[in-house]
């Protein structure tokens, strides 16, 4: 079951970065200028998103070791965590292999900026590189704690790091005004945590039998699931950031600020979802396997509550926006800003309840089953997302990251409806 003291763990984990935000957010705007701010944006959105670059095995791990019954635990849980992080550390090597490589070439031809040279551009890009294999190996270590439900020690290492993610860049531009020490920051920062994420993730296993290898079998047991959720987690951000890199090679690298503040207002009233859900998926795992008779009410309960508290929290984002922004950003900010969150106002309660489907599908191990969804809502998110674009500008790019989500959730809600609940 449940324990609130989990949520608001999660919660805290989550909310107290964003606090930190409001507060260097302006001054970084102000301090960076629209367009180094917009890559800026850029570079927070790849390093967040780095941990589904594990190829879906922290999430695999989660799912598999909270379903293992007590003794099965004791035996295979460090050889469960030596197999994973194997796979993680290769795979996040791969992709961040690939990245340099890529950023050997004209990086500068990549985003449409007059103020930051291909030098400078160059170098934040090859930064970047170095953390996808830290981020993929935090994310396998971070599984295995969550599902041993030590919720705290993550959640201290997250908020710390939200800290260095906005106040670190504040504090590097009184150095340069560049964006490569500021990035350099970040990247420690993820470094540091990886070493502590190991540690918590060494202590969950106090009981355990002291054997660990590598297990072929159960690879390829964690790839069958965790193989669906890299199609999703390659996707899921691909979708969640092409609106911001679209914006930026279409229109310019200051209309990305333009989107991405209201976007951050807005998408971070997820925090509530978050911290539920993350709590909720090992749940999940271990009532379907021990007291599946429970699960559908349980589902519902917690569904009704992430409902009720977002349709609150987005109603009033709505309402309020058009007075706030000024209030928190002064002369920069604009009617546009408030439109576009108004309107990802709609999509964000959407992906508040898609989530919690999203939770329920991959505890039953049906992985597959939020990837083929994702797959077939790319192109028809990116053709929507060009073409509105184009038409609307940036609140075109709202549109059609809001309609994405509510097509997510109407797809998710039929299968589970119709298989679980």
């Amino acid at each position: 079951m449940i324990k609130l003291s989990h949520i608001s763990w999660n919660l805290a984990g989550l909310l107290l970065p964003l606090i930190v935000a409001a507060v260097t957010v302006p001054a970084l705007l102000s301090s960076l200028g629209q367009e180094r701010f917009g890559l800026l944006a850029l570079v927070w959105g790849i390093v967040g998103y780095a941990g589904s670059l594990d190829l879906g095995l922290g999430r695999a791990l989660t799912q598999y070791v909270a379903t293992l019954p007590t003794a099965q635990w004791r035996l295979e849980v460090r050889s469960v965590l030596k197999t994973t992080s194997t796979l993680t550390f290769f795979s996040g090597f791969a992709f961040g292999l690939l990245l340099s490589v890529a950023a050997t070439g004209n990086v500068h031809q990549w985003f449409n900026t007059t103020t930051v040279t291909a030098e400078e551009l160059q170098t934040v890009v090859f930064l970047v590189a170095l953390v996808l294999p830290v981020q993929a190996m935090s994310a396998t270590y971070r599984g295995l704690c969550e599902a041993s439900q030590r919720f705290k020690g993550i959640n201290i290492i997250r908020i710390l790091l939200g800290v260095v993610t906005f106040a670190g860049p504040g504090i590097a531009l009184w150095f340069s005004d560049q964006l490569i020490l500021p990035v350099l920051f970040l990247v420690i920062a993820r470094v540091l945590a990886l070493f502590v994420f190991r540690i918590l993730a060494l202590r969950c296993l106090v009981d355990a039998a002291t054997d660990a290898h590598f297990d072929r079998t159960l690879a390829r047991r964690l790839f069958s699931f965790g193989g669906w959720v890299t199609v999703s987690g390659i996707l899921s951000p691909v979708m969640l950031q092409a609106d911001r890199f679209t914006i930026g090679a279409l229109l310019s690298a200051a209309a990305v600020s333009a989107y991405v503040i209201p976007y951050e207002v807005v998408v971070q009233s997820l925090v509530l979802v978050g911290a539920v859900s993350a709590t909720v998926f090992p749940a999940f795992s271990r009532m379907i396997a021990s007291q599946p008779e429970l699960l559908a009410g349980f589902f519902k309960l917690w569904l009704r509550r992430i409902a009720l508290g977002m349709l609150f929290v987005t109603a009033a984002l709505a309402l309020f926006l058009p007075a706030l922004l000024p209030l928190w950003l002064g002369e920069k900010s604009t009617a546009e800003m408030a439109l576009i969150g108004q309107i990802l106002c709609f999509g964000v309660f959407a992906n508040a309840l898609a989530a919690m489907y999203y939770a329920l599908i991959q505890a039953h191990g049906r992985a597959d089953v939020t990837a083929k969804f994702h797959l077939l809502e790319l192109p028809l998110f990116l053709i929507s997302l060009f073409l509105l674009i184009h038409l609307l500008g940036p609140a075109g790019a709202a549109m059609a990251w809001s309609s994405r989500m509510l097509l997510d959730l109407l797809l998710l809600h039929r299968f589970a409806g119709k298989h679980y609940v």
